[in-house]
């Protein structure tokens, strides 16, 4: 995915690895270079305080799953604490509280991810310790087995005990039916319960080589510094076979689609609809479009509060959502919780009828101006969290994008146009591609579904 990038041959002292230009971004600098083994590295600098930040991203996650596996990305996130040959795992955790130190991981169903956050002297120990554990990891029947359960405990408190679980869970495998994003991250339990310790290790040998990695480090640091030291432990690692992804298209949705779920445990009723959407990757200009759309419609000033919560006074709160940040195709959400004991069909056919006016009317001058402000200004005040710069690093570099792409964010938002956001809009927010959920106590009479307005019956794709 980096071959995009224009490389340039470092310095004489760092001549087997590859440096690459800073780039010329509005809103923060990357410098990266890659290792002989094909290890990518990127350090963000900010040298306001002494302390810095390693990320390691595989690009290996849940939807690279076979199906009928679900749950092996995440499983071996846990197993990657149990400890190497040289370092056990409470040996690995203690350490780095020893420095003063944070560490953890999470599954995605694009990436796995592992990070740290010490003190910049222990930037070499922290390479060290993660590189470690990118080669000489060690899981015992015992710990494998332990672990499931943990792993298990948490599927039941996230999911099988808690409803918004299992109506977030239910609604991305109906908006998926064929391609693996309607797969949970955790795994589906039985599936969980029948893992074995070979397909994690198995998991472990296909992705988690240098060359399938995204080293990231922000914070007090510079990349003449990181290269040396990520050479000497990571640079050690031999480059292994290219894995390669398999993602299965998702066919065109011809027909909306409705989830309603009932459970004693809800105390607030909520409405959901998502549409599918192009992401980031699909470089047609829609993204940006559509984050600005998201924006517009959230928040206090946005339209969807200001109708459905102050002017209706229907609704407890109201906005959107769109995840452009992924891999293959995404979803764009609206979203509005009824007042303590309010009609939730009633809500439904209130943010149908806001949504009729949004694609009859479009959006405003005004509105796609205060829009691109919150975002930009954001995106300012983002520079003050390094490590969520070394996140939008890695998310971008792992779903391939460019550095210019991921720094120039801000420019792009503020090149979107009316007429991008309307017809943005008018493409996504079509019924035919949606979901729509309900979650409710059982107590309430089933939300029968709305009619469809007439501006929302564009064609199907």
């Amino acid at each position: 995915m980096m071959e995009t990038f224009l490389r340039t041959l470092g310095a004489a002292a760092i001549c087997s690895f590859l440096l690459m230009p800073v780039a010329e971004a509005e809103d923060f600098k990357v410098r990266t270079a890659t290792l002989d083994n094909g290890l990518l590295i990127a350090v963000v600098e900010d040298h306001r305080a002494p302390v810095v930040t390693q990320m390691l991203y595989y690009k290996a996650g849940s939807a690279d799953e076979q199906n009928g596996k679900t749950g092996v990305a995440h499983f071996l996130e846990h197993m990657m604490f149990q400890g190497t040959s040289t370092t056990p795992g409470a040996e690995f955790r203690s350490t780095i509280s020893r420095f003063g130190g944070r560490e953890n991981a999470f599954t995605s169903s694009d990436v796995t991810v592992y990070h740290q956050t010490v003190g910049k002297e222990a930037l070499e120990l922290v390479l060290r310790l993660e590189a470690d554990r990118m080669h000489n990891l060690t899981i015992t029947q015992k710990e494998f087995d332990s672990e499931k359960e943990v792993i298990k405990e948490e599927r039941r408190n996230r999911y099988e005990n808690e409803p918004a679980g299992q109506f977030g869970e239910q609604m991305q495998a109906a908006q998926f039916l064929n391609h693996p994003y309607g797969q949970p991250t955790i795994g589906w339990m039985h599936e969980i319960d029948a893992t074995t310790r070979d397909e994690a290790l198995a998991w472990y040998k296909k992705w988690y080589v240098p060359n399938n990695a995204i080293l990231v480090i922000a914070g007090d640091t510079t990349l003449e510094e990181v290269v040396p030291l990520a050479r000497k432990y990571y640079g050690a690692i031999p480059r292994g076979a290219d894995p390669q992804r398999f993602r299965p298209k998702e066919p065109p949705q011809l027909a909306e689609r409705r989830v309603l779920l009932y459970d004693p445990r809800v105390r607030q009723a909520s409405f959901t609809r998502n549409y599918l959407a192009p992401s980031v990757t699909a470089r047609d200009g829609v993204a940006p479009a559509l984050s600005v759309l998201s924006a517009l419609l959230s928040g206090g000033t946005g339209r969807f509060y200001q109708a459905l919560v102050v002017e209706q006074r229907i609704a407890a709160g109201a906005g959107a959502a769109y995840g452009g940040g992924t891999l293959d195709a995404t979803t764009f959400g609206v979203w509005a919780t009824p007042l303590r004991g309010g009609d939730i069909a009633a809500l439904e056919r209130a943010m149908d009828v806001e949504l009729d006016k949004l694609l009859r009317d479009g959006v405003t001058e005004e509105e796609v101006t205060r829009a691109k402000v919150n975002i930009t200004s954001g995106l300012v005040f983002a520079r003050d969290n390094v490590m969520g710069l070394a996140r939008r690093v890695g998310n971008g570099l792992s779903i391939g994008q460019t550095i210019e792409e991921i720094t120039n964010w801000s420019q792009v938002i503020e090149s979107v146009t009316v007429a991008q956001v309307n017809a943005a809009a008018k493409q996504v927010l079509d019924r035919r591609r949606s979901v729509t959920g309900i979650m409710q106590p059982p107590q309430a009479a089933p939300a029968a579904p709305p009619a469809r307005p007439a501006a929302q019956q564009g064609a199907a794709l």
